[in-house]
């Protein structure tokens, strides 16, 4: 829908600062802008017109100006929560999803972020008494992100957006990379910009007088059920059909993102837009065209796509980690970037299958496979040794099977990638960059509060708090705002989570199929081949590239220039990347990692680029309390 900036703290020329500081985010909303300027508080809109198209506009007020509202998403719900309003005496000056945000704060205070349905990040300034409320949607679907530094609080949709203030340090956050390096993104809550935070998914913030507080509202359960599958399923199918209707509700066009996947599959089914977009490669088996073309024709839809032209994929990395903000290596960012721009072309909205693997169980990794069940049944004091004798082995065949077998998930599990194993990651780094936080300092707070689940409850429960948050919706809402579309997620949706953690294990993954009763809900609507279909997930063939003379040259550039040297063992990364272009490994998806990352630093850091990066873009001692 938007993007918004904002601070608080006494600024010189404020009004200027907060123009330059919304001209960061244009792409987040090209049709129109606002803002509030009063006294230490500065607040910045940038719209893209979803919904009442002529009055929507923010900054938003209430009945007596005394609130002051900048929002970021769109609130499903919002009808039933605006006649509740009504009915209680507010007044309602346009027909936005927004405004009941603004008069619900005034009612309901801080419980307002339990009766939202949507996805949303948004700030509220209290001009009486000079408090602001923040809150982040219940999955993290929109970015939040937020600063205390100089005596001013910042916050805004990206970061990129604090660059202009004068208050604002921008320093290399020395602890975030040895993470990154193991999970390929940014998994920690403060940033690459050293004190620059996410708000977490589920929580809300509040400043007052200098004072920092967050607070978590909601957090995911499984509490299985004992319905029999048949009422499952009924209550699966009922619940994503009608969480896909509520979140159609626009009066621009609406389209959807078709892979070959059940989950855009099921999405695109329901939803019968006009058009649905895939992008592919031309790669053997890195397309999804042919069977998305194929489902759209069933579906009596167009399917619009476009097979990818690598040379214009490896140009388009640096303006890609520009707009993500901090480094981010899933190879996947890659056709999505493309795929929003293709979608731009004909809706401002486009609906996507995010949400559903994490949620009803559909991730191959969540699956134990016949062999590994067969090992289990062997005494644990048995297994247990050879497993931890596997965790120091280099990577060689049957160390997974070893350690999965052998060793508790919360010894093994870190999500949907692990690229550099942490040893290597410290060996490849120089200091300080390899003192960040260990892999098990970083989940155990996660793995803490699901200690009495099985296996793949806790699983489940590790994605939807990093892997999802930090990966899968970050990238998608970076890459469709960079082409001013809005993606929305029915499948993350409180009504639909709430089905979801009814489902028992049995019915989430068997030895029938990863999302088992998902799956058979998805087939009312869909071909059963469709339903079936196992996933690809954005396939994209950077180990092919690498081994193409023009791109390894490419990358070795980056290797072999002053900013790896200050980073990493240039002999170490070199090795990686010759190996691999010789033929001798597949190290594709750790060379890609430390790649994107020297992109990314040097459009943000490089001393010898950030002046002319800035010129090009620009077209385009606190308290903090947790409760």
């Amino acid at each position: 829908m938007c993007g918004f900036t904002g601070f608080i703290g006494d600024t010189e020329d404020a009004s200027m600062v907060l123009e330059r500081m919304m001209n960061k985010i244009t792409h987040r909303g090209p049709d129109s802008s606002g803002n509030f300027v009063e006294g230490d508080a500065a607040l910045g809109f940038r719209r893209l017109s979803i919904i009442d198209l002529d009055y929507g506009s923010q900054p938003l007020y209430n009945e007596d100006n005394s609130l002051v509202l900048i929002f970021n998403g769109e609130i499903y719900n919002f009808q039933e929560i605006r006649e509740e309003l009504v009915l209680k005496g507010h007044v309602f000056i346009t027909n936005t999803d927004s405004e009941v945000i603004i008069h619900g704060y005034e009612e309901y205070g801080e419980k307002l972020v339990e009766k939202l349905r949507g996805m949303f990040a948004f700030v509220i300034w209290d001009r009486i008494n000079l408090k602001l409320f923040s809150a982040r949607d219940m999955f993290g679907i929109k970015p939040f992100y937020y600063a205390h530094m100089g005596g001013t609080l910042f916050f805004g949709s990206e970061i990129k957006s604090f660059l202009p203030h004068p208050h604002f340090n921008k320093v290399l956050n020395e602890e975030a990379l040895k993470p990154y390096l193991t999970f390929q993104y940014s998994v920690l809550n403060e940033t690459f910009f050293k004190g620059v935070y996410k708000l977490p998914a589920a929580h809300y913030m509040t400043y007052e007088n200098g004072n920092i507080k967050i607070k978590r509202y909601w957090t995911p359960e499984f509490n299985p059920g004992a319905q029999p599958l048949e009422d499952m399923v009924e209550e699966i199918d009922h619940v994503v059909s009608e969480s896909i209707h509520a979140h159609k509700i626009s009066d621009v066009n609406v389209g959807s993102f078709l892979s070959s996947g059940v989950d855009s599959s099921y999405v695109a089914s329901v939803l019968r837009p006009n058009k649905t977009f895939t992008v592919g490669f031309s790669d053997q088996n890195f397309s999804e065209i042919d069977n998305a073309c194929e489902l759209s024709d069933e579906l009596g839809i167009e399917n619009v796509k476009e097979v990818l032209n690598p040379d214009l994929c490896l140009d388009k990395l640096e303006d890609i980690q520009y707009m993500m903000d901090e480094p981010h290596s899933n190879p996947s960012i890659v056709p999505l970037y493309f795929l929003a721009e293709l979608a731009s072309h004909d809706v401002t909205v486009v609906l996507s299958g995010e949400g559903a693997d994490e949620l009803f169980g559909g991730y191959a990794e969540y699956n134990t496979n016949p062999t590994l069940k067969k090992y289990k049944k062997l005494p644990y004091w048995f297994r247990k040794p050879l497993g931890l004798i596997a965790k120091n082995l280099p990577e060689i065949r049957g160390k997974n099977f070893l350690i999965k077998g052998g060793l508790p998930v919360e010894e093994w599990f870190i999500g949907q990638a692990k690229i550099f194993p942490e040893n290597e990651a410290n060996s490849l780094l120089k200091t300080p960059y390899g003192n960040g936080p260990t892999v098990k300092e970083i989940l155990k707070p996660c793995y803490d509060k699901v200690k009495h689940e099985d296996d793949l409850t806790k699983m489940q429960y590790m994605d939807l708090h990093h892997w999802l948050v930090d990966d899968i919706l970050l990238k998608a809402d970076k890459m469709s705002m960079a082409h001013s579309i809005e993606l929305r997620v029915p499948f993350l949706d409180r009504n639909v989570a709430e089905i979801a953690g009814k489902v028992p294990t049995k019915y989430r993954v068997n030895d029938l199929d990863t999302k088992y009763a998902f799956r058979l809900a998805a087939a009312r609507t869909l071909p059963r081949e469709s339903a079936n279909r196992k996933k690809i997930g954005f396939p994209v063939p950077i180990r092919n590239w690498i081994r193409i003379e023009k791109y390894y040259t490419k990358i070795k550039f980056y290797f072999m220039n002053s900013d790896a040297a200050k980073f990493f063992n240039q002999a170490q990364i070199m090795n990686l990347l010759n190996e691999h272009y010789e033929g001798k490994a597949n190290n594709a998806r750790k060379i890609w990692t430390v790649f994107m990352f020297l992109i990314w630093y040097e459009q943000y850091f490089s001393e010898k680029n950030s002046q002319d990066a800035e010129i090009i873009k620009s077209r385009q001692g606190n308290v903090i309390e947790f409760i």
